[in-house]
């Protein structure tokens, strides 16, 4: 059995014999990024500090030989060979490390639906190399020769090997940016993305059940971070409570019920604030979880959408005990200059 050491944090996990460094990773609860899981799309490329590894048969494209040289791995295929294998991933924390932001790379809008009252998805794929992000960050869109203010918007999808970005946007009273994705950007269009900004990615360390609390367009980065947790395997619960204003306003349900079919350890409730209707909850959802879930001590906690929304959700999950450490707010709102009350996030229940 090996051992396999992340830098800088120090901390080591066992990698049995036969085993990938991407699957020891996973079974001790680090989320390392991956797609293909055969050494083809090179999402969970790292640098190997130290020891010896067999890489197996990767492509070119995904692991270029001059990356070889500066000792980088695609950890999918890489088996340890020595008794210990130090790979640069993480920071001292032991948190996942931010992959460096890009500016105006190339995408082409492939297409566009309106999903909801007034939520418009966008799917846009890259012509460079895709840009690599945590679930649950945020990328900025604008379009600055025709006087639109770029505006961040979160990711709604896990990474996927063809690179695809879905971002779903409300459409904002008096936002010019949502009005000009709504309205004008087409199908075919070429846009440019700047990003993966943002830090709601949680601890991927932490093996406790997961709660996720969203609004509006806040389930974007939700929906991003329970698609990543399932695919790879995640064994505690994972629950996602959606607020929407009516049944107008909710959307993604079908997506949320095949999780609930194809993943026993997943499950959803969708609550109206502004109607009641069979099936559904109704009411607040800061006053609602007392009820669903009294005790939030060993939970680990992610909450999304406006302002308003993510503080009375903070409030009532402290006070059902949630430590302060596995809580985690998005909090892009504070670090961009805002046109109207809420562009990214309108629709606040």
């Amino acid at each position: 059995m090996a051992r396999i050491v992340m830098q800088p944090s120090g901390r080591a996990v066992e990698c049995r014999s036969g085993d990938t460094v991407l699957m020891a990773l996973e079974n001790a609860g680090y989320a390392l990024p991956n797609n293909c899981r055969a050494g083809a799309c090179g999402e969970c490329k790292v640098k190997v500090l130290s020891g010896q590894f067999d890489q197996g048969i990767v492509l070119d494209m995904a692991l270029s030989a001059d990356e070889r040289r500066q000792g980088y791995g695609l950890m999918c295929m890489a088996k340890p060979i020595s008794d210990e294998l130090v790979i640069e991933w993480g920071t001292e924390d032991a948190r996942p490390k931010l992959f460096p932001p890009k500016e105006n790379a190339l995408f082409v809008v492939v297409d566009k639906r309106l999903i909801a009252n007034r939520v418009m998805e966008l799917r846009l794929r890259p012509v460079a190399p895709p840009l690599r992000y945590w679930p649950g960050q945020y990328v900025t869109i604008g379009n600055p020769g025709a006087d639109i203010p770029a505006r961040a918007y979160s990711i709604s999808n896990a990474p996927r090997p063809d690179g695809e970005l879905v971002l779903q946007v409300a459409r904002a009273d008096g936002g010019l940016t949502s009005a000009w994705i709504h309205d004008s950007l087409k199908v075919g269009d070429n846009v440019k993305i700047s990003g993966p900004y943002g830090t709601f990615i949680g601890d991927p360390s932490v093996d406790a059940p997961v709660l996720c609390l969203a609004a509006g367009t806040g389930l974007a980065p939700i929906l991003a971070l329970a698609e990543a947790a399932l695919r790879r395997g995640y064994r505690k619960p994972v629950n996602l409570l959606f607020s929407a204003r009516t049944r107008d306003d909710v959307y993604s349900q079908g997506m949320m019920a095949w999780w609930r079919t194809k993943h026993r350890n997943f499950d959803y409730k969708v609550t109206l604030t502004r109607e009641e209707a069979e099936g559904y909850l109704h009411g607040r959802l800061d006053a609602l979880l007392p009820k669903l879930y009294p005790d939030l001590s060993k939970h680990t906690v992610f909450v999304a959408g406006s302002p308003e929304f993510t503080d009375a959700c903070v409030a009532a999950a402290k006070a059902l005990g949630v430590r302060d450490d596995m809580l985690h707010t998005e909090g892009f709102f504070s670090q961009q200059q805002i046109e109207v009350a809420d562009p990214a996030h309108l629709l606040s229940a």
